[in-house]
């Protein structure tokens, strides 16, 4: 986890508020039982070294996904660690965690739905604006910056709403020797950008 502890750091550094990372996808629930259970293992070590520090650098944590799914332990050690950071106003941390962006927004529609039955909404008045209120990021601001490691060119279902108009920033280094250095050039290439929004610059 010293590639999460230097991200963390570097965003501190940089004045960075959110920092968003995608740890353990609902696809990933197919993978075999062993290895299932040894990210798990590793998550509830982390949150047990990590939760106190996280807290007293002002770091508030939240677990982004189908939290059902996890066991009682890691559903546990999710609790414990979103409950200890929960005052923290420097970094949101936010690790989407049995997470899938389609199923997010599946998730988001049928909760908009809802609202037409109640009668709170009628079909014809839906925005954009409801549906991103449905969703597990609804408190948070877009992502300005998507870093993908690995040399990887996709987005491997991750935001898939929210990263509508990020800057995109592909770096060769491997997540698990990602470090803060490699988080402040990507941030120093972001600055360099001109992000238009679909406008055209004057």
């Amino acid at each position: 986890m010293t590639s999460v502890r230097e991200a963390v750091e570097g965003c501190l550094q940089a004045g960075v508020q959110v920092l968003t990372l995608f740890a353990f996808s609902q696809e990933n629930w197919q993978r075999p039982p062993e290895e299932i259970d040894a990210l798990m293992v590793l998550l509830e070590t982390y949150i047990a070294q990590e939760a106190e520090e996280l807290r007293s650098r002002g770091v508030a944590v939240r677990m982004l996904g189908d939290l059902d799914r996890l066991a009682p332990s890691a559903r546990a050690a999710v609790d414990r660690i979103e409950s200890t950071t929960a005052g923290g106003e420097q970094l949101a941390l936010n690790i989407c965690l049995s997470y899938s962006a389609r199923a997010e927004l599946v998730r988001a529609a049928r909760q908009v739905a809802a609202r037409v039955g109640r009668g709170e909404l009628t079909l014809e008045s839906i925005t954009e604006a409801d549906i991103a209120a449905e969703l597990y990021t609804a408190k948070w601001p877009d992502p300005d910056l998507l870093i993908r490691t690995s040399g990887e060119l996709r987005l491997s279902n991750f935001l898939l709403w929210q990263l509508a108009y990020a800057e995109l920033f592909v770096t060769p280094v491997l997540w698990p020797d990602f470090t803060r250095d490699d988080l402040l050039a990507a941030i120093q290439e972001y600055q360099r950008r001109d992000r238009r929004f679909g406008r055209v610059t004057a």
